[in-house]
């Protein structure tokens, strides 16, 4: 049979622009189809913009090995193409007992995950670092960083059509046939289009559940349940108080009301926690109170005047509001028996960071 395409990715995010990417230039014909009017408008564009450095995931897990690996991929790769980024460094500050105890565990964590320039800070150093900072104790992480999301993925999506690849947008996909090999696909907003292809990758974020049950016969077990949690984001229209980004301890949802700085130097605040049923990007100014009593815990001197609702996003997720952190899943054929299919649930922070070394395990396993 003669394929339209060798592969196609679904989803235009800064992953699947860095799966079709690794997969373009192995020399596969590949075409990325978009539900959206561009690329990167969905998680890719509604996130901290945070190079991590990888401390604080399980030793055994995708999150870890993908972060460490990718944070030297992403530096290097905006280094070579312009990309817009800094290494600032960032503190994870603790102030009572049990966070202070937290804070031992996760320093052990990251040392353990090769984050190999962690180093524990008391007050008088870091009074000296952020002299509007209240920590009791704090880890310094001096080789997180922030990026410009948007550059990177331009740099990504012009790489890919270098090599040969095609962005089509304006093309969400309403049904999938499995082939005796590969995949032949129905798309498009207005007139529908068959597509071919042998390969094919569902790196649709929130979408991505959806994408796989529409798979003809596919293995409706292999698909992790839905689940949705929103952050927002507040800005701060005051001259930034800070010169790293701020992080209190996390919790299971995520990393917590951190302050993150912009290319520009200037502050936000978020994300915050709110599990919802539907994915929607309202910002809701009440949740501002809440904003103020968590970033008072290390900010006293916040202006509450200047903390002004910004945006939100939604975070993917694949386990529930009271269980714990859950793991990249990357299904493989070999967990939902379709040859040539390749699945991306649950990724969320660090994805970006991950990016790079996602599209090259994908490539990887499927050459």
């Amino acid at each position: 049979m003669v394929f339209d395409f060798d592969s196609v990715v679904i989803g235009a995010g800064v992953v699947g622009l860095s799966v079709a990417r690794s997969l373009a230039e192995t020399g596969r014909t590949v075409l990325i189809v978009e539900a959206e009017p561009d690329f990167g408008k969905g998680i890719s564009s509604r996130n901290s913009e945070v190079i991590h450095a990888g401390i604080y995931y399980p030793f055994n897990s995708l999150k870890r090995s993908l972060c460490v690996s990718g944070k030297d991929l992403l530096v290097d790769y905006c280094v070579s193409r312009n990309v817009d980024h800094k290494i600032l460094g960032k503190l994870i500050v603790a102030n009572t007992k049990e966070e202070i105890f937290s804070l031992g565990k996760i320093f052990e964590n990251g040392v353990r995950n090769g984050v190999t320039d962690l180093k524990m800070v008391f007050p008088d150093e870091i009074s000296q670092l952020e002299p509007n900072l209240r920590a009791n104790k704090a880890i310094i992480s001096p080789s997180t960083g922030i990026i410009d999301s948007h550059g990177l993925m331009l740099a990504l999506l012009g790489d890919f059509e270098h090599a040969g690849g095609l962005l089509s947008c304006n093309s969400p996909v309403s049904g999938i046939k499995v082939l005796k090999i590969g995949f032949s696909l129905t798309v498009g907003s207005k007139e529908d289009s068959q597509i071919t292809c042998r390969e094919l990758i569902n790196s649709a974020g929130l979408s991505a559940q959806k994408i796989s049950m529409m798979i003809e016969n596919s293995e409706a077990g292999s698909v992790p349940e839905s689940k949705y949690c929103k952050g927002t984001y507040f800005s701060y229209s005051k001259k930034s108080d800070f010169s790293h980004l701020i992080y209190p301890v996390p919790n299971n949802s995520g990393l917590g009301v951190h302050l993150t700085l912009d290319l520009a130097g200037r502050s936000k605040f978020g994300p915050d926690t709110e599990w919802v049923d539907t994915p929607n990007y309202d910002v809701n100014p009440k949740r501002k109170n809440e904003f103020i009593k968590a970033i008072k815990t290390y900010f006293p001197d916040l202006s509450d005047e200047a903390l002004m609702p910004d945006y939100a996003g939604v975070r993917p997720k694949i386990v529930s509001e009271n269980e714990p952190a859950s793991d990249f899943m990357i299904q493989f054929s070999d967990q939902h028996l379709i040859p040539g299919y390749v699945a991306l649930y649950g990724i969320e922070s660090p994805g970006l960071t991950s990016a790079l070394a996602i599209g090259n395990l994908i490539s990887r396993k499927l050459n």
